[in-house]
């Protein structure tokens, strides 16, 4: 099972949608004056700082130090730790929030166990995740790839897309009362550097354990496969996105 990594500059290059199409859970969030919030995954902190802009102090946390690093270059408070093991006091957070990084977390039970304890009682957590069916296409051609050169298992857990129901049912047993869930269908346009830079972007921990020879044509080989499904007779490529968002509280 490979192990995601981050590079801010590709990040911000190639992955500047994740935060542009934010705006649906900011708005379920929706950031009080004088409230203290947790970015739990806060990346480079764009999405931080536009919580913060609401007069909410924000603290941000990420499991890549390189991201970390980032964020506090814009200026944002934030911490390296992993979701599974936050390192803050019970009760301290008046919300968390997070976007497209739960589906990325390895203990999901462990994670919400911690949002639990670091939330104040009747605290809430606003969430958007991968869900159900999302990159499905993007996911099956680069595993037929990987197979093809003998590294099919690479791509094999690194993410995790739940339904709306199974969610919210372990949202459930971890003692968070759901308030409000959906799954949302996001065709997503990528920016120019089209399917290749999503790759080396997205599945980075996945790519770059391969022989340098191999890891090329993988690449190579999966967007000649998805170009007929997703790239547009003008060139532009949309990856089929479907996106799991949630508000809960903390229930005791």
């Amino acid at each position: 099972m490979a192990t995601q990594t981050w590079d801010p500059l590709a990040y911000e290059r190639n992955g500047a949608f994740v935060h542009e199409l934010a705006g649906g859970v900011l708005e379920w969030l929706n950031p009080q004056a004088g409230e203290y919030v947790l970015d739990l995954g806060c990346g480079d902190g764009q999405l931080t700082q536009r919580i913060a802009a609401s007069g909410a102090h924000v603290l941000g946390v990420d499991a890549s130090a390189e991201m970390v690093a980032a964020a506090r270059e814009r200026g944002i408070e934030a911490e390296h730790a992993r979701a599974e093991e936050l390192p803050f006091r019970d009760a301290t957070f008046d919300a968390v929030f997070s976007n497209a990084v739960l589906h990325w977390v390895r203990d999901q039970d462990a994670m919400m166990r911690q949002v639990h304890r670091v939330l104040k009682p009747g605290g809430r957590f606003v969430a958007e995740m991968g869900g159900h069916g999302n990159v499905a296409a993007i996911h099956v051609a680069l595993t037929s790839m990987l197979d093809r050169y003998g590294f099919g298992d690479r791509e094999k857990g690194v993410n995790y897309y739940p339904s709306s129901d199974s969610y919210a049912e372990r949202l459930k047993r971890n003692e968070f009362d759901v308030e409000r869930i959906a799954l949302i269908p996001r065709p997503t346009r990528l920016p120019e550097s089209g399917l290749e830079g999503w790759l080396r972007t997205f599945r980075r921990g996945v790519l770059e354990g391969l022989p340098s020879d191999v890891r090329e044509r993988v690449i190579r080989e999966t967007v000649t496969l998805l170009e007929p499904a997703l790239r547009d007779e003008a060139g532009n490529w949309t990856a089929d996105y479907v996106r799991l968002r949630l508000k809960a509280v903390r229930s005791s």
